[in-house]
């Protein structure tokens, strides 16, 4: 099949906005190219360790290219509503969005999986969890979680900033027999990586249908589908159901939308960790969030990035 690949131009701290501004209207995936990932692997900052350097990659960009595949039939109606969202966020300032320059042309819909797949490899997120792709065999080592992605479903792989500190947080504080919600789940990466952590049973929500699919697949081929629910909507509608862990790595806006809400099904005494957040709106967060009657325990920064634990 045909698509019409957009190619977006943005800087590393807002290639997360971009790409969900394109995920909202793309039926064919979403692809970042940042050449900080590459200087990470060189420099083995993401604990894996190359010992080359193809001659080609030491000029590297300096932008990030964010990359939507759309069916030509309905490319620019769709096109049009993302540079719409994308202005919108331009206009509430506060992150560097670079150039926003879109070009265009038209692929073979499967080329860009392809070409994610030759560069995707095996990335250690904090003490014991490893995200591996699915076509790539790995053997554990002694204590190692392994988290296996699909190629073809996208959503977060860990390699973003904010999904590695929530990996990170989580490893440090779940126990055996934990309850864990993942609001904005995408790929199920955090509710999947919980639930191989030892938790009993992980409630992941996302408002994208295409993500909800993409979380049930990923706990499908991780062998955790029995313990993981998987719900479309903003929140857990049962306020009923309590975690011990509630997580959230989304945008600082859809947090404090949902600081009211999010409370309501965290234990007392539990744990909450935000993430997707920029240096600009952590004010705004802390003061939603503060405002429900949670103590504010730790905050962390990465490159822009922000992450706040809570305790209920």
């Amino acid at each position: 099949m045909k698509y019409v690949e957009l190619t977006v131009h943005t800087t590393s701290e807002a290639s997360e906005l971009v790409a969900d501004a394109l995920w909202n209207y793309s039926e064919g995936g979403v692809a970042v190219s940042d050449a900080r990932d590459v200087i990470a692997l060189v420099r083995g900052e993401t604990g894996v360790y190359w010992d080359y350097l193809d001659d080609d990659l030491q000029d590297l960009p300096t932008d990030v290219l964010v990359k939507g595949f759309f069916p030509p039939e309905r490319a620019e109606e769709d096109i049009r509503a993302v540079r719409e969202q994308l202005e919108e966020m331009l206009s509430r300032g506060g992150l560097n969005f670079g150039t926003l320059e879109m070009t265009r042309r038209i692929i073979d819909g499967d080329d860009w999986i392809d070409i994610w797949k030759k560069h995707f490899r095996p990335i250690r997120i904090g003490a014991r969890v490893v995200i591996v792709p699915a076509w790539i065999d790995h053997t554990p080592e002694p204590g190692e979680v392994v988290v296996t992605l699909d190629s073809n479903m996208a959503f977060g792989t860990g390699e973003h900033e904010t999904t590695s500190m929530c990996l990170e947080a989580l490893q440090e504080v779940i126990r055996d027999g934990d309850t864990v919600i993942d609001v904005g789940c995408g790929s199920g990466i955090l509710g999947i990586a919980a639930a191989k952590l030892g938790a009993k049973l992980c409630y992941l929500t996302d408002i994208d249908p295409v993500a909800v699919e993409s979380a049930r697949h990923n706990a499908e081929k991780n062998g955790v589908a029995e313990r993981t629910i998987v719900a479309h909507s903003d929140l857990l509608a049962d306020s009923s159901v309590k975690g011990d862990i509630v997580l959230a790595n989304i945008t600082a806006e859809v947090l404090a939308r949902l600081a009211p809400d999010v409370p309501k099904n965290l234990k007392a005494g539990g744990t909450l960790i935000l993430s997707g957040i920029i240096r600009d709106r952590l004010p705004l967060v802390r003061e939603e969030f503060g405002a429900q009657g949670l103590r504010l325990v730790e905050e962390r920064n990465k490159g822009e990035w922000y992450a706040l634990i809570y305790r209920g």
